[in-house]
């Protein structure tokens, strides 16, 4: 008999309610069928071995990439407070962004690094993740472009309102909107 093991995936934060992912670790032995751990509509593929991760004195990993359809996606739960007006709005048919009503002055990636940080509140990015994201895969450069464009946000925020793109030291950067907002 196998010996499996299962670790869910699901943040801390979520709701109760919420469809749950899990990881299932199986023994050399077991034949599974990954089709039958898929969420409706993904499909598989094996991960590339270089991108696991390797233990000592242990056999190699075998992972397995998994990919959803944006339109099968679970829907993004709701902000628990609708009525309070955000610190920072984002127009993105408009393109334009601004800070207590005030209209803030951006270059093109600067409203994209905004944009997805705002999306993602609370969420830790990093570098590697807003360079991939924002940049796009085709961009070349290192981790300090995202910090000199992170300075310029923080700039253009203000003084009252620049803390509110938070600094997490080794990892990368987040969003915290104020509280009672």
């Amino acid at each position: 008999m196998a010996t499996t093991r299962s670790l869910s995936t699901a943040p801390l934060n979520s709701p109760s309610n919420a469809p749950r992912h899990h990881l299932r670790a199986v023994d050399r032995d077991e034949v599974i069928d990954v089709a039958d751990l898929l969420p409706p509509g993904a499909t598989w593929l094996p991960a590339p071995q270089h991108s696991l991760p390797t233990l000592p004195g242990q056999p190699p990993m075998i992972g397995y990439l998994v990919l959803v359809p944006a339109d099968h996606r679970p829907p993004v739960p709701a902000a628990v407070d609708t009525d309070a007006e955000p610190l920072v709005r984002i127009d993105s048919v408009r393109r334009t962004a601004a800070v207590d009503g005030r209209e803030l002055d951006l270059t093109y990636l600067e409203f994209e690094l905004l944009a997805h940080l705002v999306a993602n509140p609370h969420r830790v990015h990093s570098r590697d993740q807003l360079v991939t994201t924002v940049w796009g895969y085709g961009h070349v450069g290192d981790g300090r472009t995202v910090d000199v464009h992170i300075a310029r946000l923080r700039r253009k925020l203000g003084a009252e309102h620049r803390d509110t793109i938070r600094t997490v030291r080794r990892v990368g950067y987040k969003y915290a909107p104020p509280t009672g907002r």
